[in-house]
């Protein structure tokens, strides 16, 4: 199942839902890069594959922007290790 993800803005966050419980990865926007600092997934929701579907999703974002990505959180950090079509994003 592949979890319905939106951008709030507001929060600077994506996040989604499910259950009643909300997994979510933070940015912080800087013009030109978005630093991703925190992947959160509720153990309700973990081992699902919803904290790798909220990083894939803020990456596709961060490229349709224009924008470079600053991996401060490991989770984040490590799913670009392991997806290499993604390095060119990283500054």
């Amino acid at each position: 199942m592949k979890p319905s993800i939106t951008h709030n803005s507001n929060d600077n966050q994506f996040e989604t839902t499910i259950d009643g419980h909300t997994g979510f990865i933070s940015y912080q926007d800087q013009g030109d890069t978005i630093v991703y600092d925190h992947t959160i997934v509720p153990p309700e929701l973990g081992g699902q594959g919803i904290g790798s579907a909220l990083v894939k999703h803020a990456l596709n974002y961060a490229r349709s922007e224009g924008k470079k990505v600053i991996p401060e959180c490991s989770f984040v950090a490590s799913y670009i290790q392991k997806h290499p079509d993604y390095q060119d994003l990283v500054k």
